[in-house]
């Protein structure tokens, strides 16, 4: 019952926004059905599709996931453990597609995308180098977390390391998330607002770096 009156007034808290807030809308209304329906499986399922570099927001999944710990229907461990092994399940095939599809694409195609054979080698030598680290902050991190593991595949970076660090800091970025949907409960639908402000700045960031290598490239051809 709880859970059917948060889906209504998520709903219609889309329904009276923009089209972006309708979007959001009609996704925390699929996350939250289910989760409610599943359980922890649930929990997996979606940030399994979250970090299969499919936009399901882990801002939605994770606090409305602790409004349930609040809630006594699930425990606040339980529910970031199974946050966390949705996103190693999502990151895994996610990782082989860069491992067997991105990297052949780019060697035969980057040019054309401003990519050289040089700027392949320069980030397999910062993933070989970084390349845990990069993985373990990317998971905590809005937006980038959610793409990460096609890089990582792309660069080759050792798997069973990728899976560990995937984990831990998914886990941490998970338990983060329902800790504060636990601690805001029945408002824990407010974080939404505040979590996609960072997301913006995030997405600026990214934009920025993307048309600073653009113009870098031309410049140099």
């Amino acid at each position: 019952m709880l859970a059917e009156t948060t889906l209504e007034t998520t709903v219609e808290a889309g329904a009276s926004a923009g089209l972006i807030g309708k979007i959001i809308g009609v996704l925390a209304g699929f996350i939250i059905s289910g989760i409610s329906t599943m359980g922890y499986s649930g929990i997996v399922l979606m940030m399994a599709i979250e970090s299969a570099c499919i936009p399901l927001p882990s801002e939605i999944i994770m606090p409305f996931s602790g409004y349930l710990v609040a809630q006594g229907r699930f425990t606040l461990f339980w529910v970031s453990f199974a946050g966390a092994l949705g996103c190693l399940v999502g990151s895994i095939p996610t990782y082989f597609v860069g491992l067997y599809g991105g990297r052949p694409l780019l060697e035969k195609y980057g040019k054309y995308v401003l990519i050289s054979h040089h700027d392949m080698e320069i980030a397999d030598k910062f993933f070989a180098k970084y390349g845990d680290l990069a993985t373990f902050i990317s998971r905590l991190l809005p937006v980038v977390r959610t793409f990460i593991s096609l890089p990582s595949g792309i660069a080759k970076t050792n798997f069973p390391k990728f899976c560990f660090y995937t984990f831990i800091g998914s886990f941490l970025w998970c338990w983060f998330l329902a800790w504060v949907g636990l601690k805001m409960g029945e408002h824990w639908n407010t974080l939404g607002v505040y979590f996609h402000r960072f997301d913006a700045v995030i997405g600026i960031i990214i934009l920025a770096g993307a048309i600073w290598y653009v113009r870098r490239h031309l410049k140099q051809r």
